[in-house]
């Protein structure tokens, strides 16, 4: 059964949203570029009210190892997700400091992307397409030379989520595609987890 991440969670209607709809992750996003930015104060605020059932991820862009591991050992976020230029040595860092599951993004344009993040230490891929949160897709079928489970992320929404949980992924990751006028939709969300569990 695909599992299904709600990502870019920041406000506490968010949490109650997703403690009804319960996908299997929500994303907190540290990126202070991004639109959808967390400080990790509000992170922990969020994380008190979310469903133990619900696991958090922390997302990231080549932020300081330390800092990523210092919220997962603080219980902020459960898991990492790393966007940026992070290295085999720094995945297997914050793996062994925190015993934390880490998620290694990349960015999807050719076969020889994935490729080379075949053998990672990260415990998973996630496929998109650019830096992510692009709301765009990548070529969904280079997924299938992944060997590794992954998430798979960009431009998914409720009109092809059916057709995303046909490539054979771990975890179906969105964000705008559970959003209206930029904010988390609760409706949405809820028709998303639904279509995911009934599929799978």
């Amino acid at each position: 059964m695909a599992k299904i991440k709600i990502c870019g969670i920041t406000r506490m209607e968010d949490i109650l949203a997703v403690n009804v709809s319960l996908p299997d992750y929500i994303g907190f996003v540290f990126v202070k570029k991004s639109r959808r930015y967390v400080s990790p104060q509000q992170a922990a605020r969020l994380k008190t009210q979310l469903s133990a059932d619900i696991a958090a991820v922390g997302v990231f862009v080549n932020e300081a190892k330390e800092t990523v591991a210092r919220l997962l050992e603080q219980g902020t976020i459960d898991l990492a997700q790393l966007h940026g230029q992070e290295t085999e040595q720094e995945i297997a860092w914050i793996r062994k400091r925190t015993g934390k599951p880490v998620i290694k993004a990349v960015s999807v344009q050719s076969q020889m992307d994935i490729a080379r993040w075949q053998e990672s230490c990260a415990d998973y891929l996630l496929l998109d397409h650019g830096a992510g949160g692009s709301g765009q897709s990548f070529d969904w079928s280079l997924a299938d030379t992944c060997k590794k489970r992954y998430f798979l992320a960009g431009g998914i929404h409720i009109g092809n989520i059916k057709e995303a949980l046909k490539i054979g992924a771990y975890a179906i990751d969105l964000s705008g595609g559970a959003e209206t006028n930029g904010q988390k939709d609760p409706e949405k969300i809820a028709e998303i987890v639904k279509a995911v569990r009934i599929q799978t």
